[in-house]
């Protein structure tokens, strides 16, 4: 079962839904990939921009990967108030299981003014798993 993981910061709500690839996934050689659709809902008054990421994914056994990079797939999207940008992404864990969660690095386009927008933490489960760890 899919499920919507939400968080609203500074006006900003970030919604994100992952999704097992267990045809692209091989169990059999500890290779296990998902893909994550990312809602972002600009519920403030003014444009924002989005400038970086930074992610902690954290595998079934504690080892914790952070990625920090410029945008998000290549692009720094302004959104105006009432907007909302969407994008898709992935990551391949080593275990059947993890967890992502992370900040995306904003600045109000009028005032200049920057902010942090948490990314929800969100659980990454395949059938190939013993339980349910998240």
């Amino acid at each position: 079962m899919n499920q919507d993981y939400v968080a609203i910061t500074h006006g900003i709500a970030v919604s994100v839904r992952p999704f097992y690839l267990d045809d692209q996934s091989r169990p059999d050689e500890n290779h296990f990939l998902w893909i994550y659709r990312v809602r972002i809902e600009n519920r403030g008054p003014v444009p924002v921009q989005l400038l970086k990421r930074s992610w902690e994914i954290t595998d079934a056994r504690g080892r914790v990967q952070r990625v920090h990079g410029d945008g998000v797939v290549g692009e720094q999207p302004i959104i105006p108030p009432g907007a909302t940008y969407e994008y898709q992404s992935g990551t391949p864990l080593a275990t059947p299981s993890g967890v992502m969660a992370g900040v995306y690095h904003m600045i109000e386009t009028e005032s200049r003014q920057n902010f942090d927008v948490t990314i929800p933490a969100f659980s990454l489960d395949s059938p190939h798993q013993s339980g349910s760890v998240h």
